[in-house]
């Protein structure tokens, strides 16, 4: 067999640009998460800042209608850039996630990390591919890449940021997933969380405990707690879009829109007391793995997400649906008689496993996250979660032609 040197020559620049991303992502997420600290500290101790929230929605509207028109659909936005190339993604989507994401977080919204992170990494990435004139199909494994470190550095999963990027465009179809670019995006993954903890980035520790005996119940109990996981990914996503499609009908000016949410948010969390399901909410998802918790923690929070993402608020789904995943485990767990733990880290990984349709990096995740041991269970969580989310999906960009499911033989 010939050594084909162009191809070697460009197999050898992509791989250099999937470290300049590397760069560029990591860098950008670390700064993030730092961000992101302070502003979680800061609302902490000052919890009268919660009555800020309001403003800081309409401030957040108005900079999006200003300058971020181009720019508002976010994930979406690069998904469909990565189908359909267009124009490159503009280099203010970056500064206008970060610090959106960071208000919202210092004033209460409840809000993940993930989609600020994506964002950041992939319009980073595409400004390489602008500079060095790619090709289309260069440019589709540049964003993808941007994506994978993104992912991976805020999370501090590489193996399924690598994952994630190839999975989370083919959303429904996996079998249309782009296996080219697993490579690139694998370097890109691996090299940008090595970026962000050479940065100093310190990823929150998670255990599982011990696991079960592989038996007929543990593997029922994988099913039956899948499938409620999966039906609660699709609460989630069609209420989300729902409540934003609503809001964008009733109220035209945009800036309006999180004023009513960070209005209804600020009364329930300020008057109720309701400070645990605001923000990332790290340390409940912490307890979730060791103690029991009320068994509504996961609907309250899913309730105050959809108020902040449907209004308009942004972040990201990924940390609310970990959040809402271990602890609906850990209310199912004395219910299935399962381990708390376990019940916990399926539930963190398989509720976002059916919202975003990516039941392979969340396996992937599950075994980076709490060891390998756990691949079986995940796996069978993640996958049943998948099939009963339905075509519902966080991300509305994502290609939405085949069944989940084998049509009936007849």
């Amino acid at each position: 067999m010939s050594f084909d040197v162009n191809k070697a020559r460009a197999l050898a620049v992509l791989l250099c640009l999937c470290l300049a991303v590397a760069v560029l992502a990591g860098s950008a997420s670390a700064l993030f998460l730092f961000s992101l600290d302070w502003a979680t500290r800061t609302r902490e101790a000052h919890r009268w800042l919660i009555w800020g929230l309001p403003v800081a929605g309409f401030a957040v509207g108005w900079l999006y209608l200003q300058w971020g028109r181009t720019v508002d659909a976010g994930n979406n936005l690069l998904i469909d850039e990565i189908h359909s190339p267009n124009q490159v993604v503009p280099l203010r989507m970056a500064p206008l996630i970060l610090g959106s994401t960071v208000v919202s977080h210092l004033f209460g919204a409840s809000v993940g990390r993930e989609g600020t992170a994506v964002q950041l990494g992939g319009a980073l990435a595409d400004q390489l591919s602008h500079h060095f004139k790619l090709t289309t199909t260069q440019r589709r494994m540049v964003l993808m890449t941007g994506i994978s470190a993104g992912f991976a550095s805020v999370f501090g999963t590489p193996l399924a940021g690598a994952v994630f990027a190839l999975e989370v465009l083919a959303g429904p179809a996996l079998r249309q997933m782009r296996w080219a670019a697993l490579l690139p995006c694998a370097v890109a993954a691996v090299a940008a969380d090595h970026v962000g903890l050479w940065w100093g980035v310190q990823h929150t520790l998670y255990s599982a405990g011990s696991l079960p005996a592989f038996t007929a119940w543990s593997l029922s109990a994988m099913l039956l707690a899948g499938g409620l996981m999966g039906l609660t990914a699709r609460v989630f996503a069609l209420s989300t879009h729902g409540l934003s499609a609503w809001m964008k009908q009733r109220i035209p000016y945009a800036p309006l829109r999180p004023v009513i949410g960070g209005v209804l948010i600020a009364a329930v969390v300020g008057w109720g007391h309701a400070d645990r399901y605001i923000g990332l909410g790290i340390p409940v998802i912490v307890d979730a793995f060791s103690q029991p918790l009320a068994p509504w923690d996961f609907a309250a929070k899913l309730a105050l997400t959809v108020a902040s993402l449907g209004s308009g608020f942004k972040g990201g789904e990924v940390t609310p649906l970990f959040y809402i995943g271990a602890t609906l485990g850990n209310a199912l767990a004395p219910l299935l008689q399962m381990p708390v733990g376990l019940m916990a880290a399926v539930g963190f990984v398989a509720v976002f496993a059916g919202a975003a349709n990516t039941p392979l990096a969340c396996t992937v995740m599950a075994m980076e996250l709490f060891g390998v041991e756990i691949g079986g269970f995940a796996a069978l969580a993640c996958a049943v979660s998948y099939v009963f989310s339905g075509r519902a999906s966080i991300y509305k960009a994502q290609r939405q032609r085949p069944a989940k499911t084998p049509p009936p033989q007849t």
